[in-house]
């Protein structure tokens, strides 16, 4: 067994009562980790979650896109754990309805970019006054971003744009901040294709999941959460990835670009 070195860290996850974020809960638990769940709508999800896992967890509810709510999520963490040493930045939506840009809304758009992007910056800047009020010696931001960052997607370019400024925007910048309160601090982002949740399911049952999503990647197969969360298990390991910074680990099965649907 590769060892990580997490074992007694505190990992908080947000969304976590989600696909991908409950199976990071569960691959940090396997790691002797502390949990704090957070959830939003979907708190019987994370209950449930907290009873089954066997390692010290803490299930908070919290609106990440209020700045309140955010700070209470960390003092909670704080004062059951004493310090949080790796945030996974997770929690976000995926409008489903499929629309130009001509047709979207400005409530759409403004929700999406509040949810997704926003509540990133929420929860780094709480993280970042964290690290500077505990003086943890090797934290590791990781968030959760997007093909859709990488490559658009027509018909959600809120989604894009969010998902765009997470992985480049705040990565590629908070990498370069978080050396100044912890100097073996590291940000990095993973993201994650289409991927077997039940975010994604309407659009992966059936027919729906045909050549066209398959076709500009060389792994003929839809990703599990898992392939996920061990991306993201290793990006916060110091042990493992110690000296990966600023980088973008896209678990795409080896995706190119996306099929224009005109």
């Amino acid at each position: 067994m590769v060892e990580t070195g997490l074992k007694d860290k505190t990992v908080l996850i947000t969304g976590a009562s989600g696909g991908i974020g409950s199976v990071c809960a569960k691959t940090f638990a396997k790691e002797k980790a502390n949990l704090v769940l957070h959830g939003y709508q979907n708190m019987n999800a994370i209950q449930k979650l907290h009873a089954e896992l066997k390692v010290d967890t803490l299930p908070v509810r919290a609106n990440l896109t209020d700045e309140e709510e955010t700070k209470r999520l960390f003092n909670s963490a704080h004062k059951e754990f004493g310090a949080v040493d790796v945030l996974v930045a997770n929690a976000g939506i995926w409008p489903e309805e499929n629309l130009s840009i001509v047709d979207m809304s400005l409530e759409r758009w403004n929700k999406t970019i509040e949810t997704d992007l926003t509540s990133v910056f929420l929860c780094s800047r709480e993280f970042f006054r964290s690290i500077e009020k505990t003086q943890v010696d090797s934290p590791s931001l990781v968030v959760i971003g997007s093909t859709a960052a990488l490559f658009g997607e027509a018909g959600h370019a809120d989604y894009s744009a969010a998902k765009a400024g997470v992985a480049y925007g705040l990565t590629k910048t908070l990498k370069n901040e978080i050396v100044r309160y912890a100097k073996k601090g590291r940000v990095n982002a993973v993201c994650p294709g289409w991927t077997k949740t039940s975010m994604a399911k309407s659009k992966m049952d059936g027919k729906a999941v045909d050549a066209a999503k398959l076709r500009t990647r060389s792994l003929k197969e839809i990703a599990r959460p898992e392939d996920i969360a061990n991306a993201v298990l290793y990006l916060s390991s110091t042990k493992l990835a110690g000296h990966v910074t600023g980088e973008i680990l896209t678990v795409s099965g080896g995706m190119e670009g996306r099929v224009i649907d005109i």
